[in-house]
């Protein structure tokens, strides 16, 4: 969080203005606290028709499309609170049903004993027993990579079995060069032994402190029509209570008048050029975009721990075909190498409103990929040719089953957490703290962490009451940091103390002044 700058100067009398760059969950969620309070508020999204970012619903003849599936559960009262008020009986309630695509066999995940036995068959299944108790029975080592981490919690063979395939095919490098950190995050709290505990018992909650284990979470809510569903009704409210949500409007250049405080913002729509000053900037931007925007240009230390974050690319092809029950599963996780689909999601069992025919449904074959790669540069038609083909491989599609088929390209959908990931991060948040007042960066790719949808919103309401306060009240870097806000239940386990219980398993932050002597 960068040091406060503008409102200070401008008084007590009126509310600080802030430009927000990106209209996605991180960015709506902070202009719609800061509408609350009356404070002026413009967003700037590049996206010509659409809202929320990679939550946003795409929509091909009909048929809803959401963007990687996502889940409306979080741990927060005060973001479950914020997406009922916005949609209220519009969020419905979704039994989940995922399963992992393993040697031609549909498997449950949150994987069932019984079921990955016969699965697996008894040698294998043995072998996974063995390599978790060899695992644990051994000196620990320094978790260090995705590999030792995952190793560390499941022993060997399932990882080489479940997360080694499927965790390259998302990320195109080897498991070796992913951080740890990674995979605290993504798989927070589980082990082998809590992952049979919940499945035998049925309990999705951790037994030493009886918080959720989210990552086993079996039912979830979700708009009727998609998550671009919420995030339009958002935009509807900030521009109801007087802000400004601009579609088609890219933001150029940021510089800051050091004489009057305000930031003075280049934007471009329909090739026109204008000019906005603002008090505060929020970027949801990725940061190598936020520093090519700085006017004058970034130091080049910055500029070259940018050069070197990476990120995962997305696209996804939506199938239309004729329903013949062949999937009811929300997602599956394809882990065969040989198959290019990373993920299939059946929109229609996300919500039936997804699909405007029940005749017929929606498949969204997903792939992770690189842009400029092989995959990226696949034409539409060729590459709804391929997914049709490999879909048939996995399903006994017959012909004249796929009526249709869309293809949606997303860039830097992931930010790679590599080894020195924490390290260029940290060059550039530093930088951006000491040389740039009233610039905050939040949202996944704004601080350049693979945030859940609750954690980029919950990251733009804390900047937002920063930005009110007129000083750095909260830390929005602790927000999902090494797992332990939203996806951490107890008070300990790393927290220092700064997260306080709204409810059971349920954390907030506290000011940052109260770390270590907490308010009453």
């Amino acid at each position: 969080m960068s040091r406060q700058a503008g409102p200070a100067a401008a008084g007590r009398n009126r509310r600080p203005s802030t430009i927000i760059i990106g209209a996605g969950p991180a960015g709506l969620s902070a202009a719609w606290r800061l509408v609350a309070s009356q404070a002026p508020v413009k967003v700037f999204e590049a996206h010509p028709t659409l809202v929320g970012g990679i939550s946003r619903t795409e929509v091909f003849q009909g048929y809803g499309i959401d963007i990687g599936g996502h889940r409306f559960f979080s741990k927060s009262r005060t973001v479950e609170d914020f997406w009922t008020e916005l949609l209220g009986d519009d969020l419905i309630e979704v039994q989940r049903s995922s399963s992992i695509l393993y040697n031609g066999r549909f498997l449950s995940y949150p994987l069932r004993p019984v079921e990955a036995l016969l699965g697996l068959g008894i040698q294998e299944a043995a072998q996974c027993g063995l390599s978790f108790a060899k695992v644990r029975l051994s000196r620990r080592r320094e978790l260090k990579t995705f590999e030792d981490w995952v190793q560390y919690q499941f022993g060997e063979h399932l990882y080489e079995l479940f997360f080694k395939t499927y965790t390259e095919k998302v990320w195109g490098i080897s498991c070796k060069q992913i951080s740890a950190d990674w995979a605290a995050q993504r798989i927070q709290r589980l082990s082998l032994g809590k992952l049979i505990l919940a499945t035998l018992t049925r309990s999705l909650r951790d037994p030493k402190d009886g918080a959720v284990i989210k990552t086993l979470v079996d039912r979830f809510r979700y708009p009727r029509r998609g998550p671009g569903m919420l995030w339009e009704a958002c935009a509807r409210r900030v521009r109801e209570q007087g802000g400004a949500v601009e579609l088609g409007t890219r933001v150029l250049a940021l510089e800051h008048d050091a004489t009057t405080g305000q930031w003075h913002v280049t934007t471009e729509r329909g090739g026109e050029r204008q000019t906005h000053r603002a008090d505060q900037i929020i970027s949801t931007a990725p940061m190598t975009e936020l520093l090519g925007m700085l006017r004058p240009q970034a130091s080049e230390k910055a500029l070259a721990a940018a050069r070197h974050l990476r990120y995962r690319d997305f696209l996804i092809v939506a199938l239309i075909l004729k329903e013949r029950g062949l999937l009811r599963q929300q997602w599956v996780y394809v882990h065969d190498p040989g198959i290019k689909i990373g993920r299939i999601q059946n929109f229609k069992a996300w919500s039936p409103e997804m699909v405007p025919d029940p005749e017929y449904c929606c498949y969204g074959l997903e792939h992770f990929c690189n842009e400029g790669d092989e995959t990226w540069r696949l034409s539409d038609a060729d590459m709804i040719a391929q997914a049709s083909r490999e879909l048939r491989k996995i399903l006994p599609v017959r012909d004249g089953d796929i009526v249709g088929g869309h293809v949606i390209r997303q860039k830097k959908a992931y930010p790679v957490y590599d080894p020195d990931y924490g390290k260029h991060v940290a060059v550039i948040r530093q930088y951006l703290e000491e040389r740039h007042a009233g610039l905050h960066v939040v949202g996944r790719n704004g601080m350049h962490r693979y945030n859940n949808q609750d954690h980029s919103v919950m990251t733009g309401f804390l900047c937002a009451e920063n930005i009110l306060e007129g000083r750095t009240k909260f830390d929005v870097w602790r927000v999902n940091e090494d797992a332990s806000y939203l996806e951490e239940g107890s008070a300990g386990g790393g927290n220092d103390g700064l997260w306080p219980r709204e409810a059971p398993g349920r954390l907030v932050p506290m000011p940052i002044a109260a770390h270590g002597s907490p308010s009453p």
